[in-house]
């Protein structure tokens, strides 16, 4: 690139030279994250109040309320074999819930049958308070580290000077250059990315967690949300055909559903995995551009969610409801995963921001269980969480009244985390592997649609992003590849010249 042509020098918002963009400061290479992270926090916290009131992400949503009822097992296990969360611990037991189901990249008034993920988040109201997993309808994500999220929510949004709507030559450079992603181009851009309704469609956790049992051992889980009403996709032209004539489809389907009786319900199921690095696979348990093979991980069912009542109210219920990676009950905990580590801060943050200091207060969001904080005042207050007796202590610790600590007669689980401070890739990055293989797995006219629309898509981008797409897909798998190529017109590189060329 001649000197006339070079970009300039990204900084931060201080006019600092930002030498590293694609990972956060970590402790080793795999994590954890850390606090101290200054150009993550600041490009995150920036990224969460780039829109007043309206979401950033998952602006068009629906809500539905229902109840999850345990197995008391997981898979033929009881659940305290792996976990000492109460929810789960006995057959027959309920929990209240409420669902919210979205779209990513629309606007609050945009279209439900969109290429699109879909948000799938529960909150579940546990007797040791709310339990929130929030995940989409496809099993893993564009992208494995949270920095580069707000970046990749850019891509999907309308041109910032035109406002144009989403620009596939915006989305597709974006990916082009973000290799990781082509797992989740696979399921997107196949049936699976426009579902026929809220109903037919599975739900996913898509980040690692862990769960941890009354010994303090701990194993490593993925969350799978199995839909008891089938899955069923449209057809982009089925998709066009619907979005004529209805904007809002799914969320109509969803509540007429409920209102006549037709209570939709999911099976939880967990995938779960040893707590360590596991060498002997292919690809890092932490990166949530892979998924798990159920071969060597099967399934194991934990419960059943029904949905069976409505919102009173859209506006208090759909719009007001808050979520957050961070909520999770004794028994539930977070692993590793860097998109999990920044999801965590950036949630409750965006609802500080886009509801309000007071958002767990509303009725929506707030516990089963009894509240006593020393947090107080802000926007909005309209309750006290500590009523204690005379004298007032609003702090802790204190020698003559207020709140005290809870019982620590619980195990924890320690893990031991020992590394250098650095910001780095993980290192089975594999981007090509599982895309192919899901490729292949698909059923023939799957694989048609997915070509058809990846074809589509990509026709209206530039030259320079096609190639690097198809070079990408042909990584791939080398007949995929060559339909897509064939499809917009360009040469078809050599799946052997492409892996010369290096994994990334």
């Amino acid at each position: 690139m001649s000197e006339d042509n070079k970009k300039p020098t990204l900084t931060t918002r201080q006019g600092h030279p930002v030498h590293n963009n694609q990972d956060m400061r970590t402790v080793g290479n795999r994590g954890p994250g850390t606090l101290e992270n200054y150009q993550f926090l600041e490009k995150i916290s920036h990224f969460d109040r780039e829109r007043i009131p309206e979401r950033v992400v998952h602006a068009r949503g629906f809500v539905a309320h229902g109840d999850f009822e345990a197995y008391g097992t997981i898979g033929d296990e009881p659940a305290s074999t792996f976990t000492r969360a109460k929810l789960f611990q006995e057959k027959g037991k309920k929990t209240p819930l409420s669902i919210r189901f979205s779209t990513v990249a629309g606007g609050r008034d945009s279209s439900e049958v969109a290429r699109d993920p879909r948000g799938f988040a529960v909150k579940l109201r546990t007797e040791d308070g709310n339990w929130d997993l929030v995940g989409n309808n496809l099993p893993v994500f564009f992208i494995r580290d949270a920095i580069k999220f707000p970046d990749f929510i850019h891509s999907q949004k309308p041109d910032p000077v035109n406002n144009n709507r989403q620009d596939p030559n915006r989305v597709f450079d974006f990916i082009a250059a973000t290799p990781e992603a082509m797992h989740m181009v696979t399921w997107v851009f196949s049936p699976r990315g426009i579902p026929a309704s809220y109903r037919q469609q599975d739900g996913f956790g898509v980040n690692t967690y862990r769960m941890v049992n009354a010994a303090g051992e701990g194993v490593l889980v993925k969350y799978h949300w199995k839909s008891q009403q089938g899955i069923e996709s449209l057809s982009q032209e089925q998709a066009e055909a619907v979005q004529a004539k209805e904007l809002g489809s799914h969320s109509k389907d969803l509540f007429e559903a409920i209102e006549a009786g037709n209570y939709p319900r999911w099976e939880l199921n967990v995938q779960i995995m040893s707590d360590d690095e596991h060498p002997e696979l292919d690809f890092d348990p932490l990166d949530d551009t892979k998924t798990w093979p159920e071969d060597e991980f099967p399934l194991r069912p934990v419960g059943m969610m029904t949905l069976n009542r409505n919102v009173d109210n859209f506006f208090a219920e759909a719009e007001q409801i808050a979520f957050g990676t961070g909520v999770l009950v004794d028994g539930l905990d977070f692993s590793d995963d860097k998109m999990l580590v920044g999801r965590t801060f950036s949630y409750s943050d965006t609802q500080r921001h886009r509801v309000g200091p007071n958002y767990l207060q509303l009725p929506v969001n707030r516990p089963v269980v009894d509240v006593a904080t020393n947090q107080a005042d802000g926007q909005m207050a309209y309750g006290v969480d500590n009523r204690g007796t005379l004298p007032t202590v609003n702090y802790e610790p204190s020698v003559r009244a207020g709140l005290s600590e809870a019982d620590e007669s619980y195990t924890d689980y320690r893990p031991h985390i020992e590394g250098q401070l650095i910001k780095a890739p993980i290192d089975r990055t594999n981007n090509f592997q599982q895309a192919g293989e899901r490729y292949r797995s698909i059923e023939q006219w799957e694989r048609d649609d997915l070509v058809l629309n990846l074809v589509g898509a990509l026709g209206q981008c530039e030259r320079v992003v096609q190639v690097r797409m198809v070079e990408h897909i042909v990584r791939c798998d080398e007949e995929f590849g060559r339909r897509v190529a064939e499809g917009i017109g360009i040469a078809v590189p050599r799946a052997s010249e492409m892996a010369a060329a290096g994994d990334d």
